[in-house]
């Protein structure tokens, strides 16, 4: 454990829990935090989770937008469900990035796990897109990817990522919860 992967962990347990509550502060205090993962995965030569963290940077920004100034007359968006259409397009999006992003990883860099790593990164992603759209099947996606994020941290021994993306679970959970009934009740 590092002090970089500390902060950054702190600063995502704090951006998540942000995220759960629907207060918008949750997009600059992640963008912090993307920001220092960024630089821990290039160090531990996880390069798609250097990209995706990159994204992710561009994704907090815009999420602070659409949260703020995206939504109603007073800027508020609120959750809703994604369409049938919109998931499986996304699911299938998601999909090829793996397989384009995983293929180059491996025959380019000398990553370290360049399969499972676009894997992730594809569908972290699109969790994240629905995020900051507010669509409610964010939360169970992020559940599915933070469980396999979980595994894929154990596996390398970055046990305070692995606790965090534990962590990440069950704010998700809550999160889908929350949202739920923050949906229900605009119903």
């Amino acid at each position: 454990m590092t002090p970089l992967e500390l902060i950054a962990s702190t600063l995502g347990v704090i951006a998540v829990w942000l995220t759960v509550r629907q207060n918008a502060w949750c997009w600059p205090v992640g963008l912090a935090m993307v920001l220092l993962y960024a630089w821990f995965f290039f160090a531990a030569r996880l390069y798609s989770q250097v990209l995706l963290h990159s994204v992710f940077a561009a994704m907090q920004l815009y999420g602070w937008w659409s949260w703020t100034r995206g939504g109603d007359q007073e800027g508020r968006r609120p959750v809703v469900l994604a369409s049938r259409h919109e998931v499986l397009v996304g699911l299938a999006a998601a999909g090829v990035v793996t397989l384009v992003l995983g293929g180059m990883m491996a025959r380019y860099t000398e990553a370290a796990l360049p399969w499972p790593d676009a894997a992730l990164t594809a569908f972290s992603l699109l969790a994240q897109l629905w995020m900051a759209l507010k669509r409610w099947q964010c939360w169970l996606l992020w559940i599915v990817v933070d469980v396999l994020y979980v595994v894929f941290f154990v596996y390398q021994a970055y046990w305070l990522t692995a606790g965090l993306y534990g962590l990440f679970t069950l704010l998700a959970v809550m999160g889908l919860r929350e949202w739920h009934r923050s949906r229900m009740a605009a119903l």
